[in-house]
């Protein structure tokens, strides 16, 4: 081998003779900083298992068992019109009755909707779905239409029993509003616009809605079930098909659903449907007296440290509170031992009693605490001031 030839290659064999020691002794490499990295520790991905709380791809067997219970309502209402010519807008033209002496009679044509819940030919809808109507047409999915009767009404809570006599019907499944939970999805039933029967669904956003100024009794459900005029007096169903609720208002400053609608609970309107089929009305108990929530702000004027409690702004002569000898500015405490937590709670607690019930009320007049017992009477039928959607 030549001098040069032998020069040239060694360089070559010690370049291979480094590289394998080198990766004989660190196989991982000479890095300081890999060579004290401990390797990543990684189980293998589970398969996703759904959970019994998984919804259904449709909600058609639930539809299919409410909508045919869900009626669309459709009232007429005669009012009279004296002026010297009728409206020039196309939409009121039809409805003047053209007389001599220009004193016509306008009639007035509105839409809502209504739930069958019996054979008998019973619906429950809204109260101002049908308040002052002189006429009321129910028409039902199947296509037969049939002449209503009123059978009750509370305005109180807004909602009226219909009578219609037909047979074959189909009646709502009535689910129980007290398992209800946020988050749990709803459909929306009714004849928005007047466009036929229409089903929105959404999640119930809240429970136990008050102080919303609809009705004199509120405790609502909220959702976000798209529901727009015409709506009222339809059912909120839930998953399974089951009414939880009667679609009463929405909350929008535009007149159409943004997201935010009210319906009255199903527990409360079996309790209102009991009472008007079994008295013609709901009996409710009654003080006659007007409170003021307590605020830091009064608790502090009345030199109180505690601001639970309602103040009693007003009373009614000769009222069951006036008769007991309560007087304004006295501090409702307690009602029969239980601690007044709102002016919504204590409303009901009132209202449950049955008259001639006696309940003993703790008061705190001058800083001084009092007992005395009323006598609950029967509570006037009152109409609200709120008009709901």
């Amino acid at each position: 081998m030549s001098k040069l030839t032998s020069i040239l290659l060694w360089p070559i064999i010690a370049g291979i003779l480094v590289a394998v020691l080198m990766l004989t002794f660190f196989p991982q490499g000479i890095s300081p900083s890999l060579a004290l990295v401990e390797p990543i520790q990684q189980e293998p991905a589970q398969p996703t298992v759904p959970s019994s709380t998984t919804g259904p791809v449709s909600y058609a067997d639930a539809v299919s068992k409410a909508a045919p219970a869900v009626v669309n309502i459709y009232t007429r209402t005669r009012v009279e019109d004296r002026s010297e010519t009728p409206l020039e807008e196309p939409g009121n033209r039809d409805f003047y009755d053209k007389t001599p002496d220009h004193e016509r009679e306008k009639y007035l044509s509105s839409l809502g909707s209504g739930v069958i819940i019996s054979p008998q030919g019973y619906i429950i809808t809204n109260n101002h779905v049908v308040a002052d109507a002189d006429s009321i047409l129910v028409a039902l999915r199947d296509g037969r239409e049939a002449e209503a009767l009123i059978i009750g009404t509370d305005p109180e809570t807004d909602l009226a029993i219909l009578k219609v006599e037909l047979g074959n019907l189909a009646v709502i499944n009535l689910g129980s509003s007290e398992s209800i939970r946020v988050g749990d999805v709803v459909l929306a039933i009714g004849n928005p616009y007047g466009v036929g029967q229409t089903v929105t669904m959404g999640i119930i956003s809240a429970t136990g809605r008050n102080q919303l100024g609809i009705n004199t009794y509120e405790n609502f459900i909220q959702t976000d079930a798209a529901i727009n005029p015409g709506n009222s007096g339809g059912a909120l169903i839930n998953a399974q098909g089951n009414m939880i609720g009667i679609n009463t208002a929405i909350f929008s400053r535009s007149g159409g659903s943004q997201g935010i609608g009210f319906a009255i609970p199903s527990d409360l309107v079996t309790n209102i449907l009991k009472g008007i089929i079994e008295n013609g009305r709901i009996v409710r108990g009654w003080l006659g007296i007007e409170i003021q929530v307590m605020t830091p702000a009064l608790a502090e004027s009345f030199g109180i440290k505690d601001d639970k409690g309602l103040i009693i702004a007003g009373i009614f002569r000769d009222s069951p509170a006036h008769q007991a000898g309560l007087q304004p500015g006295d501090i409702m405490i307690k009602i029969d031992g239980k601690v007044i937590q709102s002016g919504h709670s204590a409303m009901n607690q009132i209202a449950a009693a049955k008259p001639g019930t006696v309940i003993v009320m703790g008061l705190l007049r001058n800083n001084e605490p009092l007992t005395v017992e009323v006598t609950i009477g029967n509570r006037p039928p009152t109409r609200p001031n709120s008009q709901p959607n």
